[in-house]
C-alpha cells in the first residue's frame, strides 16, 4: 500500500467520522437536554429542604421537562402567589 492509498484511506475515515457525528448530532443535543431537564425536575421535588416543595405529578415534571429552568421559577412563582 502505498503512501496515496494510505492518504485516501485517512480522508476516507475522516470523512466516514464526520458523516456520522453529523448523523446523531441531533439526538445526542435532544437527550442532552432532556436529561438537564429531568435533573430540573428531580432538583425541584428536593425543594422540600428550602420549603419550597412543589410535589412530583405529571403537570409539575411535564412543565419543567418542557420549558425547563423558567418552567421551574414559573412553578415556584405560582407556589408562593397562590399559597
Amino acid at each position: 500500500m502505498g503512501i496515496t492509498e494510505k492518504i485516501l484511506l485517512v480522508l476516507f475515515a475522516v470523512f466516514a467520522l464526520l458523516a456520522v457525528l453529523r448523523l446523531f448530532a441531533a439526538p445526542l443535543k435532544l437527550a442532552g437536554k432532556l436529561l438537564v431537564n429531568t435533573l430540573l425536575g428531580i432538583l425541584s421535588a428536593l425543594g422540600v429542604l428550602a420549603k419550597l416543595s412543589l410535589g412530583l405529578n405529571l403537570f409539575n415534571a411535564l412543565v419543567i421537562a418542557v420549558l425547563g429552568v423558567p418552567g421551574l421559577a414559573l412553578l415556584i412563582l405560582l407556589r408562593l402567589v397562590f399559597i
